[in-house]
């Protein structure tokens, strides 16, 4: 200002960054702004961060010498008053680091800037991380210049605001408008900026910063950081979970039907068992009847006879008392197997035969895959209902069908087909197709006939029940050549009506 009458005394003048204690007096053709930086903010945001300080350290540039600090010289006295006062101002950096290596407890460090000492000359941004590499205590600057390389923090002055104010006046003057008709502004005022990082170092608790306190470099946490990969993670864990719990429900349900089919195995094996004895014991009970009456009657003669002799008499009718109390109970047990085997318990109803299938198919479906087997259906879903007993025709269906399974064992192409038609105005047809073994043209005969059986462990017992169910229903069985190889079993049913 001093040389600007022999310099340029009609060029128009901005000024910024000037603390309100240094600003020119009003003058023509000069204009600007003031920033408030002065001790008093520095004690201020030392006393944020420590509400016990009993003493500051400056650190930088002789206050005297200072281009910009110098009028803080006029607040020492002040502050001193308050607090005790460490001058490390003019010292050279070396001596600074040792210095604030060992300041005592509720001391700051209120850094202004070494630009030169007796060892050389400096950027005063740069010296700062030398400084906070050795301090024993937060460090407080004024301005943001200084601030992200090791100070904690204070009301700060942002070089970015100062360079915005004095553009805008700079702009309104090039586009025509006089200088003195800008009235100078006082510039933001400093705002409070700490580093996150010096927070943590010193314990200080981000509580003690004033409201709307700025707080950078923070580190962000898992969420911020990790954000996308803990949703995915979270959805991943949420879709696992419904995953498993579907699972689990699904092998619930398995178990479950696994013990309805074991149930209905049971039952169906029970009824074989049945069906079986009851062929096996009618059997029995027309060949052995006969000649248990006969020795009946036999031993009766015997023991008249013996009577009549009186040949040690006592051992004899012992003996022949014995036969007939044997011969008697026998008779007695086949007869009521007979009679047994004579009565109707099982009562007939309606039956949807192509329910009846898909019944079975489920109970053999884990043998199908099993042993690769196709399966073709061809199934008249307008067949209409049969008039029967429910567990004897399943168990007919489940013999022809395991028997099928059976005889492809030992083949390559293994195909299971089941047909459900019309085989007539009063009859359901069903036929089973494998493409097994085949069965040999001269047993087709004897094929049904009790007893009789190709299998290594066959009782030859299966296909006869089957005959015997069937017909008892009003039906017929019979078995041809399949179309490929193997064989076709079938059966008809009477209708309902």
């Amino acid at each position: 200002m001093r040389l600007r009458a022999s310099l340029w005394p009609t060029v128009p003048v901005v000024f910024a960054a000037v603390p309100e204690e240094m600003a020119p007096n009003p003058s023509p053709g000069v204009t600007g702004t003031t920033v408030q930086m002065n001790l008093a903010s520095l004690v201020k945001a030392s006393r944020m961060l420590d509400p016990n300080l009993k003493r500051f350290a400056i650190v930088g540039d002789r206050l005297d010498a200072h281009p910009h600090y110098y009028p803080y010289s006029k607040e020492l006295p002040i502050y001193s008053r308050q607090l005790e006062f460490i001058d490390l101002t003019g010292l050279t950096i070396r001596k600074v680091r040792e210095r604030v290596a060992a300041l005592p407890d509720h001391t700051t460090i209120l850094y202004i800037g070494i630009n030169a000492d007796s060892e050389g000359m400096y950027v005063a941004a740069d010296v700062l991380p030398l400084i906070a590499e050795t301090a024993n205590r937060p460090i407080v600057v004024d301005a943001e210049t200084y601030f992200g390389t090791g100070a904690t923090g204070g009301l700060l002055v942002s070089p970015e605001q100062i360079g915005q104010t004095a553009g805008r006046l700079a702009l309104q003057i090039i586009q025509g408008e006089s200088p003195s008709n800008i009235p100078v502004t006082q510039g933001d005022p400093p705002r409070p900026v700490f580093d996150w990082r010096q927070l943590q170092k010193w314990n200080i608790s981000e509580d003690r910063l004033p409201p709307g306190s700025d707080v950078r470099f923070r580190q962000p946490s898992a969420w911020q950081q990790y954000k996308s990969h803990i949703l995915a993670a979270t959805a991943l864990v949420f879709f696992q979970s419904a995953l498993i719990v579907l699972l689990l429900g699904e092998h619930r349900r398995r178990h479950s039907a696994e013990i309805a089919t074991r149930n209905t195995m049971s039952q169906l094996a029970q009824v074989n068992r049945l069906a079986t004895a009851g062929e096996i014991s009618a059997s029995i009970a027309h060949e052995v009847n006969q000649p248990l009456t006969g020795i009946v009657t036999k031993a009766n003669a015997a023991l008249r006879w013996l009577a009549a002799d009186k040949p040690d008499l006592e051992k004899a009718q012992a003996a022949l008392a014995q036969i007939v109390s044997a011969g008697h109970r026998a008779s007695n047990i086949i007869t009521s197997v007979r009679s047994m085997l004579r009565k109707e318990t099982q009562e007939k109803s309606p039956v949807d035969i192509n329910k009846l299938i898909w019944t079975v198919l489920g109970l053999v479906w884990i043998d199908l895959r099993k042993h690769e087997i196709d399966l073709d259906t061809k199934l008249n879903e307008q067949l209409p209902s049969v008039q029967g007993n429910e567990v004897q025709l399943q168990q007919v269906i489940l013999n022809l069908i395991t028997n099928a399974i059976e005889s492809m064992h030992s083949v390559e192409h293994r195909v299971l087909r089941v047909r459900s038609e019309s085989g007539g105005p009063d009859e359901v047809h069903v036929s089973i197709e494998d493409t097994g073994t085949g069965i040999d043209h001269s047993n087709l005969d004897s094929i049904f006939k009790p007893m009789f059986t190709t299998k290594v462990t066959g009782m030859g017992m299966g296909l006869a029940i089957c005959r015997s169910i069937v017909e008892g229903h009003g039906g017929r069985i019979w078995i041809s050549h399949g179309s490929e190889k193997g064989s076709t079993f079938h059966f008809t049913l009477p209708t309902q009506h």
